[in-house]
């Protein structure tokens, strides 16, 4: 394709979002949307990005990366509607951030290795924000990064390594397991006898110790919990392929019966 058949094709992306936008017969559903409201959506594209990507499969990635731009070329009009910035402006936007930080490409700056091209980009996105250099900012500060943009079991690993790296650490893996111990049992109490609040709170705090513990076996929580759903749903599976009414037709009893064949032929299988 053309320079010209893709600005083309992203014109009519432009342009095809506006009428939904329009109150003039466009579509109610879009109508009602926020940048808030559509967040949750951002955030679901990018993953399936990511699970086309992991596929493979060209055709699954297109089509992903697709919807994954409608939502910013969604949230570019909701903007321009009330004048704040358009699509035209983003783009402006990132590619002079690229310029500005790449001057080993669009300047006269020599970098002999990624690691010091990765520190000119930090350094140089400090100085944007008018923050200190990386190595002279808080160590609240960067965490504070961490957790603002990674998805929380991403984040807490990070915000723990980070936080280890200084110092603030276990002696050893004892001490990480009595914790563990110690923020069960505050959940525990919390559920019986405090208010919801306090009980999102210590459930926090519990989940932040099991990360302890993965960090410690060197072991990806994010990675352990996806797994775990996949396994969920590939025991539904075989569950239904092997009844002839819906599952919630079932006793609980024979939803536990259904749940270990399903197992022990997932085993077998593998």
């Amino acid at each position: 394709m053309t320079m010209n058949n893709t600005l083309a094709a992203l014109q009519e992306l432009i342009e095809v979002v506006a009428k939904l936008r329009s109150p003039d017969g466009g579509c109610p559903w879009d109508l009602a949307q926020t940048p808030e409201s559509l967040t949750p959506y951002v955030i679901e594209e990018a993953y399936e990005v990511v699970d086309a990507i992991k596929s493979g499969e060209q055709k699954a990635i297109a089509e992903e990366l697709g919807d994954l731009l409608l939502q910013v070329v969604l949230q570019a009009q909701i903007a321009s509607e009330s004048g704040q910035f358009s699509l035209k402006e983003i783009a402006e936007g990132i590619s002079q951030k690229l310029i500005r930080r790449h001057p080993h490409v669009f300047g006269d700056v020599t970098v002999a290795s990624v690691d010091e091209v990765r520190q000119n980009w930090e350094e140089i996105k400090a100085a944007e924000k008018g923050q200190p250099s990386p190595e002279n900012q808080k160590l609240s500060a960067k965490l504070s990064r961490y957790g603002r943009s990674l998805p929380p079991l991403m984040a807490a690993m990070k915000i723990s390594e980070k936080a280890a790296a200084v110092g603030f650490e276990w002696e050893n893996i004892d001490g990480v397991w009595a914790k563990f111990h110690e923020e069960l049992a505050e959940f525990q109490q919390a559920l019986a006898e405090e208010t919801p609040e306090a009980q999102q709170a210590e459930l926090g705090d519990l989940l932040f110790a099991a990360i302890q513990l993965a960090r410690w076996h060197d072991l990806d929580p994010s990675a352990g919990l996806q797994g775990t759903n996949q396994r969920f749903i590939q025991r539904l599976q075989k569950m239904e392929a092997v009844v002839d009414r819906p599952l919630s037709d079932y006793s609980l009893e024979e939803l536990e019966a259904l749940w270990q064949q399903a197992k022990a032929q997932i085993a077998q299988e593998g």
